[in-house]
């Protein structure tokens, strides 16, 4: 009778200011009629509406101005699949500037996503559904039954569950719902490392930091079908790639400290890369051995999957005004490219008619410090080539491995010619540098697909991961903060990143028969790979876990509380606090019912069968009467 339907729910998240996304009108569940978007000019009854996705925006704002349309509106459903035709032009729920409130320059109307409808920055008081191939296949056949039995008792009907309804009423901005309990601050847990390990035991002089840094969390108006292929995952795959390669150089002596950070929280205010820089001023354990004085430059490793145009693998290169030591970045990056010499890699520096720098973590640094010298690696120049930025189509028929590839190899090599002493590079040196293609392919695999998945070998190498299907939503932070966080706490891709990283840039322990946890007593000392064998191994490495979440929240008596505005931190200002609201399953089932107006003929008929039949007996009992009399 009830068929259970795969899909993936648009989610109720807060903030200081209200609400977004999507939740059920009321506390209790949702039934409506199936109907099709394309044959509805009026809706009669509340209707929970199948939609193709090229039609999702115009349906959207059709309820954002029809307030009589919008009160009908049950539920939507949005088909699976890829629109096709040639006036699909993209499918981008972002802003046209993703997050304009924290760019560090004056211009933000630029338009950096063309295709964005800013669709997933509105509150909607009704769910929202992306259908799985299946489910819509069964919900295409409901709406058509439905169309053609208009004069049938049933119709077949979609029943919402809950979705993300806040437990406490007039708890409908995350200061509210925080300080009742019913939400949890968006965040997780950002990984960083240092190739070579950084000793903090030693009295030798710091050497000077290149930082090479990327992101791990994607966006999209579906919450658990964010995968972000190109943007960001490309050039985080693209980063694993250089550590992978440079870990294989054997001696490795550098005149400067290499660190790699991936942040997470980056679609949601920045999360990941304001609260390290807070980490760097409190001087915290959780950046033991960094210190922002030292950070030469940053390296930002953005989108690089879609470089591939006619054979050539092209690259754009955004600079600060930190003129000095972005040439010397730009200079190694060409040098890099000169070195791959069949590879068909071009580099060029970005349109001086950009306001700027892209939407990127490097803009936090020149928040901090507007003499901050770094770039951004990307794959386009004045507008992002990615036409699925944030959507659930971003996914790994986006990319192209051989892009990724190349972007590797460019950053692998110029990280160490940025890192060691000019007069010892040559190119015998360089080519040594090489990234693996096939370990490229298999974190495809792994991060973006859903076979094998989180349950690749390369992965369970170092971690159990609680699910097979990626996801690069951020989700909620668990739990107090901590620098060495309950593992239950702490996401399957950051668990696994923090793992890789500690094996890749890590030198062996003095015992090296120890055995983990207890006996990796040693300085530097890390347990990896425990969660494989219940055993792991003991390394000397210096990877570290950065709580990600907003720097105006802090954890306080088991709970989260909400920081007064600092005049002073113009980023803590711009920052909008974002909560997810508690919630406890999410579900959505298609089943047939009988319409009102039958039940209602139904009791009348039965009332009138009721009504003769006491008429009849009546009558009947009269006559009978009568007929005894007459005996």
């Amino acid at each position: 009778m009830y068929t259970i339907v795969d899909g993936y729910p648009c989610v109720r998240l807060l903030n200081l200011s209200g609400e977004i996304g999507c939740s059920n009108p009321g506390h209790g569940k949702v039934a409506a009629p199936v109907v099709k978007f394309k044959n509805v000019n009026q809706l009669v009854e509340p209707s929970a509406i199948l939609v193709s996705l090229d039609e999702l925006d115009s349906l959207l704002a059709r309820v954002s101005k029809d307030t009589n349309f919008a009160s009908l509106v049950a539920g939507i459903l949005v088909e699976s699949g890829t629109p096709g035709g040639n006036n699909f032009k993209g499918f981008s729920p972002e802003l046209k500037f993703p997050e304009a409130e924290f760019a560090p320059y004056q211009n933000k109307n630029f338009e950096w996503n063309p295709s964005g409808s800013g669709i997933m920055w509105k509150a909607y008081n009704f769910p929202v559904f992306l259908l799985s191939e299946n489910s819509t296949l069964a919900l295409l056949e409901a709406a058509t039954k439905n169309e053609k039995s208009k004069e049938s008792y049933t119709s077949d009907v979609a029943e919402f569950g809950l979705v993300m309804q806040t437990t406490k009423s007039g708890t409908h901005d995350s200061e509210s719902c925080l300080r009742e309990e019913t939400c949890l601050p968006l965040g997780g847990y950002s990984v960083w490392s240092a190739l070579p390990p950084i000793n903090t035991s030693t009295s030798q002089k710091s050497k000077p930091i290149i930082l090479a840094v990327t992101s791990m969390d994607s966006a999209s108006f579906f919450r658990d079908k964010s995968l972000g292929a190109d943007s960001p995952i490309s050039g985080l795959i693209a980063l694993l790639g250089a550590v992978d390669a440079l870990s294989h150089l054997n001696g490795l002596h550098l005149s400067k400290q290499l660190v790699f950070v991936v942040f997470t929280g980056e679609a949601w205010g920045f999360l990941g890369s304001r609260r390290f820089l807070l980490e760097l001023d409190q001087h915290s354990d959780a950046v033991s051995g960094l210190d922002f004085t030292l950070i030469e430059t940053v390296l930002e490793i953005g989108s690089v999957g879609k470089s591939f145009d006619q054979g050539v693998k092209k690259f754009f290169v955004h600079t600060t005004e930190a003129a000095s030591i972005s040439n010397q970045t730009l200079d190694a990056l060409k040098r890099a490219q000169d070195s791959l010499k069949t590879e068909n890699v071009k580099i060029s520096v970005a349109s001086k008619s950009n306001p700027g720098i892209p939407p990127s973590s490097l803009m936090m640094f020149l928040r901090k410090n507007p003499d901050s010298s770094g770039i951004v690696l990307e794959d386009f120049d004045t507008a992002f080539t990615n036409k699925f930025y944030h959507s659930h189509l971003d996914n790994l028929s986006n990319i192209n491995a051989s892009a990724i590839a190349a972007a590797s190899s460019l950053v692998a090599r110029s990280l160490y010619i940025l890192a060691s002493e000019k007069n010892e590079i040559n190119d015998s040196v360089l080519t040594a540098i090489s990234v693996n293609i096939s370990f490229i392919d298999e974190l495809l695999g792994c991060l973006l697909d859903c076979e094998p998945g989180l349950s690749c070998d390369l992965v369970n190498q170092y971690i159990s991961p609680s699910a097979a299907c990626p996801s690069h939503y951020v989700g909620v932070i668990q739990g107090e903060p901590s620098s060495s966080p309950y593992p239950g706490y702490v996401g399957d891709v950051s668990r696994f990143l923090w793992n890789f990283l500690a094996d890749k840039t890590s030198v062996p322990t003095e015992n090296r028969s120890a055995t983990c946890p207890k006996h990796c007593s040693g300085t530097g000392e890390l347990c990896i790979r425990g969660e494989t064998d219940g055993k792991g191994v003991c390394v000397v490495s210096s990877t570290r876990y950065v709580p990600a979440y907003s720097t105006r929240l802090k954890f306080e008596s088991d709970m989260w509380k909400l920081l007064p505005t600092n005049s002073s931190d113009i980023m803590g200002a711009a920052d909008p606090v974002w909560t997810e609201s508690n919630w406890d399953t999410i579900t959505l089932r298609v089943y047939s019912v009988q319409h009102a107006s039958y039940d209602r003929l139904i009791l009348l008929l039965g009332i009138a069968v009721t009504v003769a039949a006491y008429i009849a007996i009546v009558i009947t009992r009269s006559v009978i009467r009568k007929a005894l009399k007459r005996d």
